[in-house]
This record gives structure tokens, C-alpha cells and sequence, in this order.
């Protein structure tokens, strides 16, 4: 038996994906549980922030560490709201200096359908898997957080910047033509931003998730209403976790959550 505050799990990219839940004096290997039966008990909550005993709020903080935290500004969902680059300080520039001042990357990324999106070069292939994304190509790389914000703003004209999970866990991706997408999204980069085109961006990642068997529909998880549950995993992508019975979990959205782990 296992305890942990859950965070979102990390990943190795191999073929297939490896995933790691993080626990109490260690972290599991989750890829070693497939075709096992597990048990998720709610047992309370801790804030990643504070590390109080609080509800969670929101992105596993309370309440008052989600409107009080640097990590948890409105520039993290909205990057284009990004100040650091001219100064300005949204909560603490120190922080936001050093998360904002460094190279990001605007993508194309295929889960359920065609998205457009933003992260810091350091966190790929880790975003798209996060995603659920089978396949990803970049488009832009740029200086800062606020001019990859300016190019997703623009290409939100032409593709989503949402990912339809239940598609995604289901495993119903649309089939594209990557170098039509492509010139669709080049033609929609503002002229500002051309000089930061990747001209080989034609190249696509491909990524391999362990899924033993996707479910034909699902029902999410959610531990504060059902705080125990039991059911054997036959896949994970994302950051879900998904069951024989159509279950799904969510284990980021679950951040915060005080959980007891049992394996079968």
C-alpha cells in the first residue's frame, strides 16, 4: 500500500510512454500495473503550494495560494497576457522572469483533433504527452513566453486550442495531412513572427501510449464524491488512467488529493 499527494505523473519517452506516480518515499511504476487490479482511496488533501491540510481550489492549491501564486497567474493559461519581457510584474518578476524569459515553442498537436499550442521548449515531448497527443509538429520558436501567446492568439483563427478528452481517451483522432496543416497554420502566422518559423517543422513526432484496450465511452472519476474505487487499469494516456470498467482518471486535475494506493 502506497500513500501520496497526487501530482501530475512523469513520463519517459520511450516506446511505449513510461509513467511514474510519485509517492510517499519513492514512485511507482505505473506501466508495471497494467492488467492489475487498484484501489484509490481518498484519505484528504494537501496543498502543493503551502503543504496545509486545505481544499483544493483549483491546479492543486487552496484557494488562497491559487489568487497568491506566481505559478498560478492568469499569463500561465493565457500566455499572451505575459509581462516579464517589458518589465512588469504580474505577481513576482523573479518568477516570472525566469519561467517567461526563456524559449517556447508554438505546436500543432494531434489527440482528438488538430490543436494549436504553447509551451517552453524544455517541456516537449512532455506537453504533448500531457496532451494525449499521438502525433506533434512545431511551428514557431520563439524568445519569450508573450510572442508564442501572439501566435497561438492568431492561429486560434484556424485551429483549436482546446483537446476533446473523452475523443482522445477513446481513441477517435481525425486523420490529417500534415503539409496542408501546416501551410494553413504558416499562412496564419503574423507577419511579426515569420522570422521564427522551424522550417523543418514538417517533421512529425510520433508517440506510443500503453494502452491495453481503449473503452467505447467513459465516465471520469471524481474521488471528493466517490472517495474509493477499485478497478483493473488497462491503459494510460494523458495524464489519465483508464480502467476496464470505462472508468477514467484525471490524475493532474486530481493535484492536491490526499490518496492511499493499493495493488491487487
Amino acid at each position: 500500500m502506497f500513500q501520496a499527494t497526487l501530482k501530475k505523473m512523469q513520463t519517459e519517452n520511450l516506446q511505449p510512454i513510461h509513467y511514474f506516480l510519485d509517492v510517499e518515499g519513492g514512485f511507482v511504476k505505473l506501466n508495471q500495473l497494467l492488467g492489475k487490479r487498484i484501489r484509490l482511496e481518498h484519505i484528504g488533501f494537501q496543498c502543493l503550494n503551502c503543504g496545509l491540510e486545505k481544499e483544493i481550489f483549483r491546479q492543486g492549491h487552496c484557494k488562497s495560494c491559487f489568487f497568491e501564486s506566481p505559478s498560478t497567474g492568469d499569463w500561465i493559461m493565457r500566455p499572451e497576457l505575459s509581462k516579464a519581457h517589458l518589465g512588469q510584474a504580474d505577481r513576482d518578476l523573479e518568477y516570472e522572469s525566469k519561467m517567461q524569459l526563456q524559449p517556447h515553442v508554438v505546436y500543432l498537436a494531434l489527440s482528438s483533433h488538430l490543436k494549436v499550442g504553447v509551451t517552453r521548449k524544455s517541456q516537449l515531448p512532455t506537453r504533448w504527452i500531457d496532451q494525449g497527443a499521438h502525433e506533434a509538429s512545431v511551428l514557431l520558436e520563439v524568445p519569450n513566453r508573450y510572442l508564442a501567446g501572439v501566435g497561438e492568439v492568431a492561429l486560434k483563427n484556424f485551429f483549436s486550442d482546446k483537446t476533446n478528452w473523452r475523443k482522445m481517451l477513446q481513441n477517435e483522432a481525425e486523420s490529417i495531412d500534415w503539409e496542408e496543416a501546416r501551410n494553413q497554420a504558416l499562412d496564419g502566422i503574423p507577419k511579426e513572427l515569420k522570422p521564427y518559423i522551424v522550417r523543418d517543422s514538417i517533421a512529425v513526432q510520433t508517440l506510443s501510449f500503453p494502452v491495453v484496450q481503449y473503452p467505447e465511452k467513459v465516465k471520469s472519476l471524481n474521488l471528493t464524491k466517490t472517495p474509493s474505487y477499485e478497478g483493473k487499469l488497462m491503459g494510460i494516456k494523458g495524464q489519465y488512467l483508464i480502467f476496464e470498467d470505462a472508468t477514467v482518471f484525471n490524475v493532474r486535475s486530481n493535484e492536491g488529493q490526499r490518496v492511499e494506493l493499493q495493488i491487487a
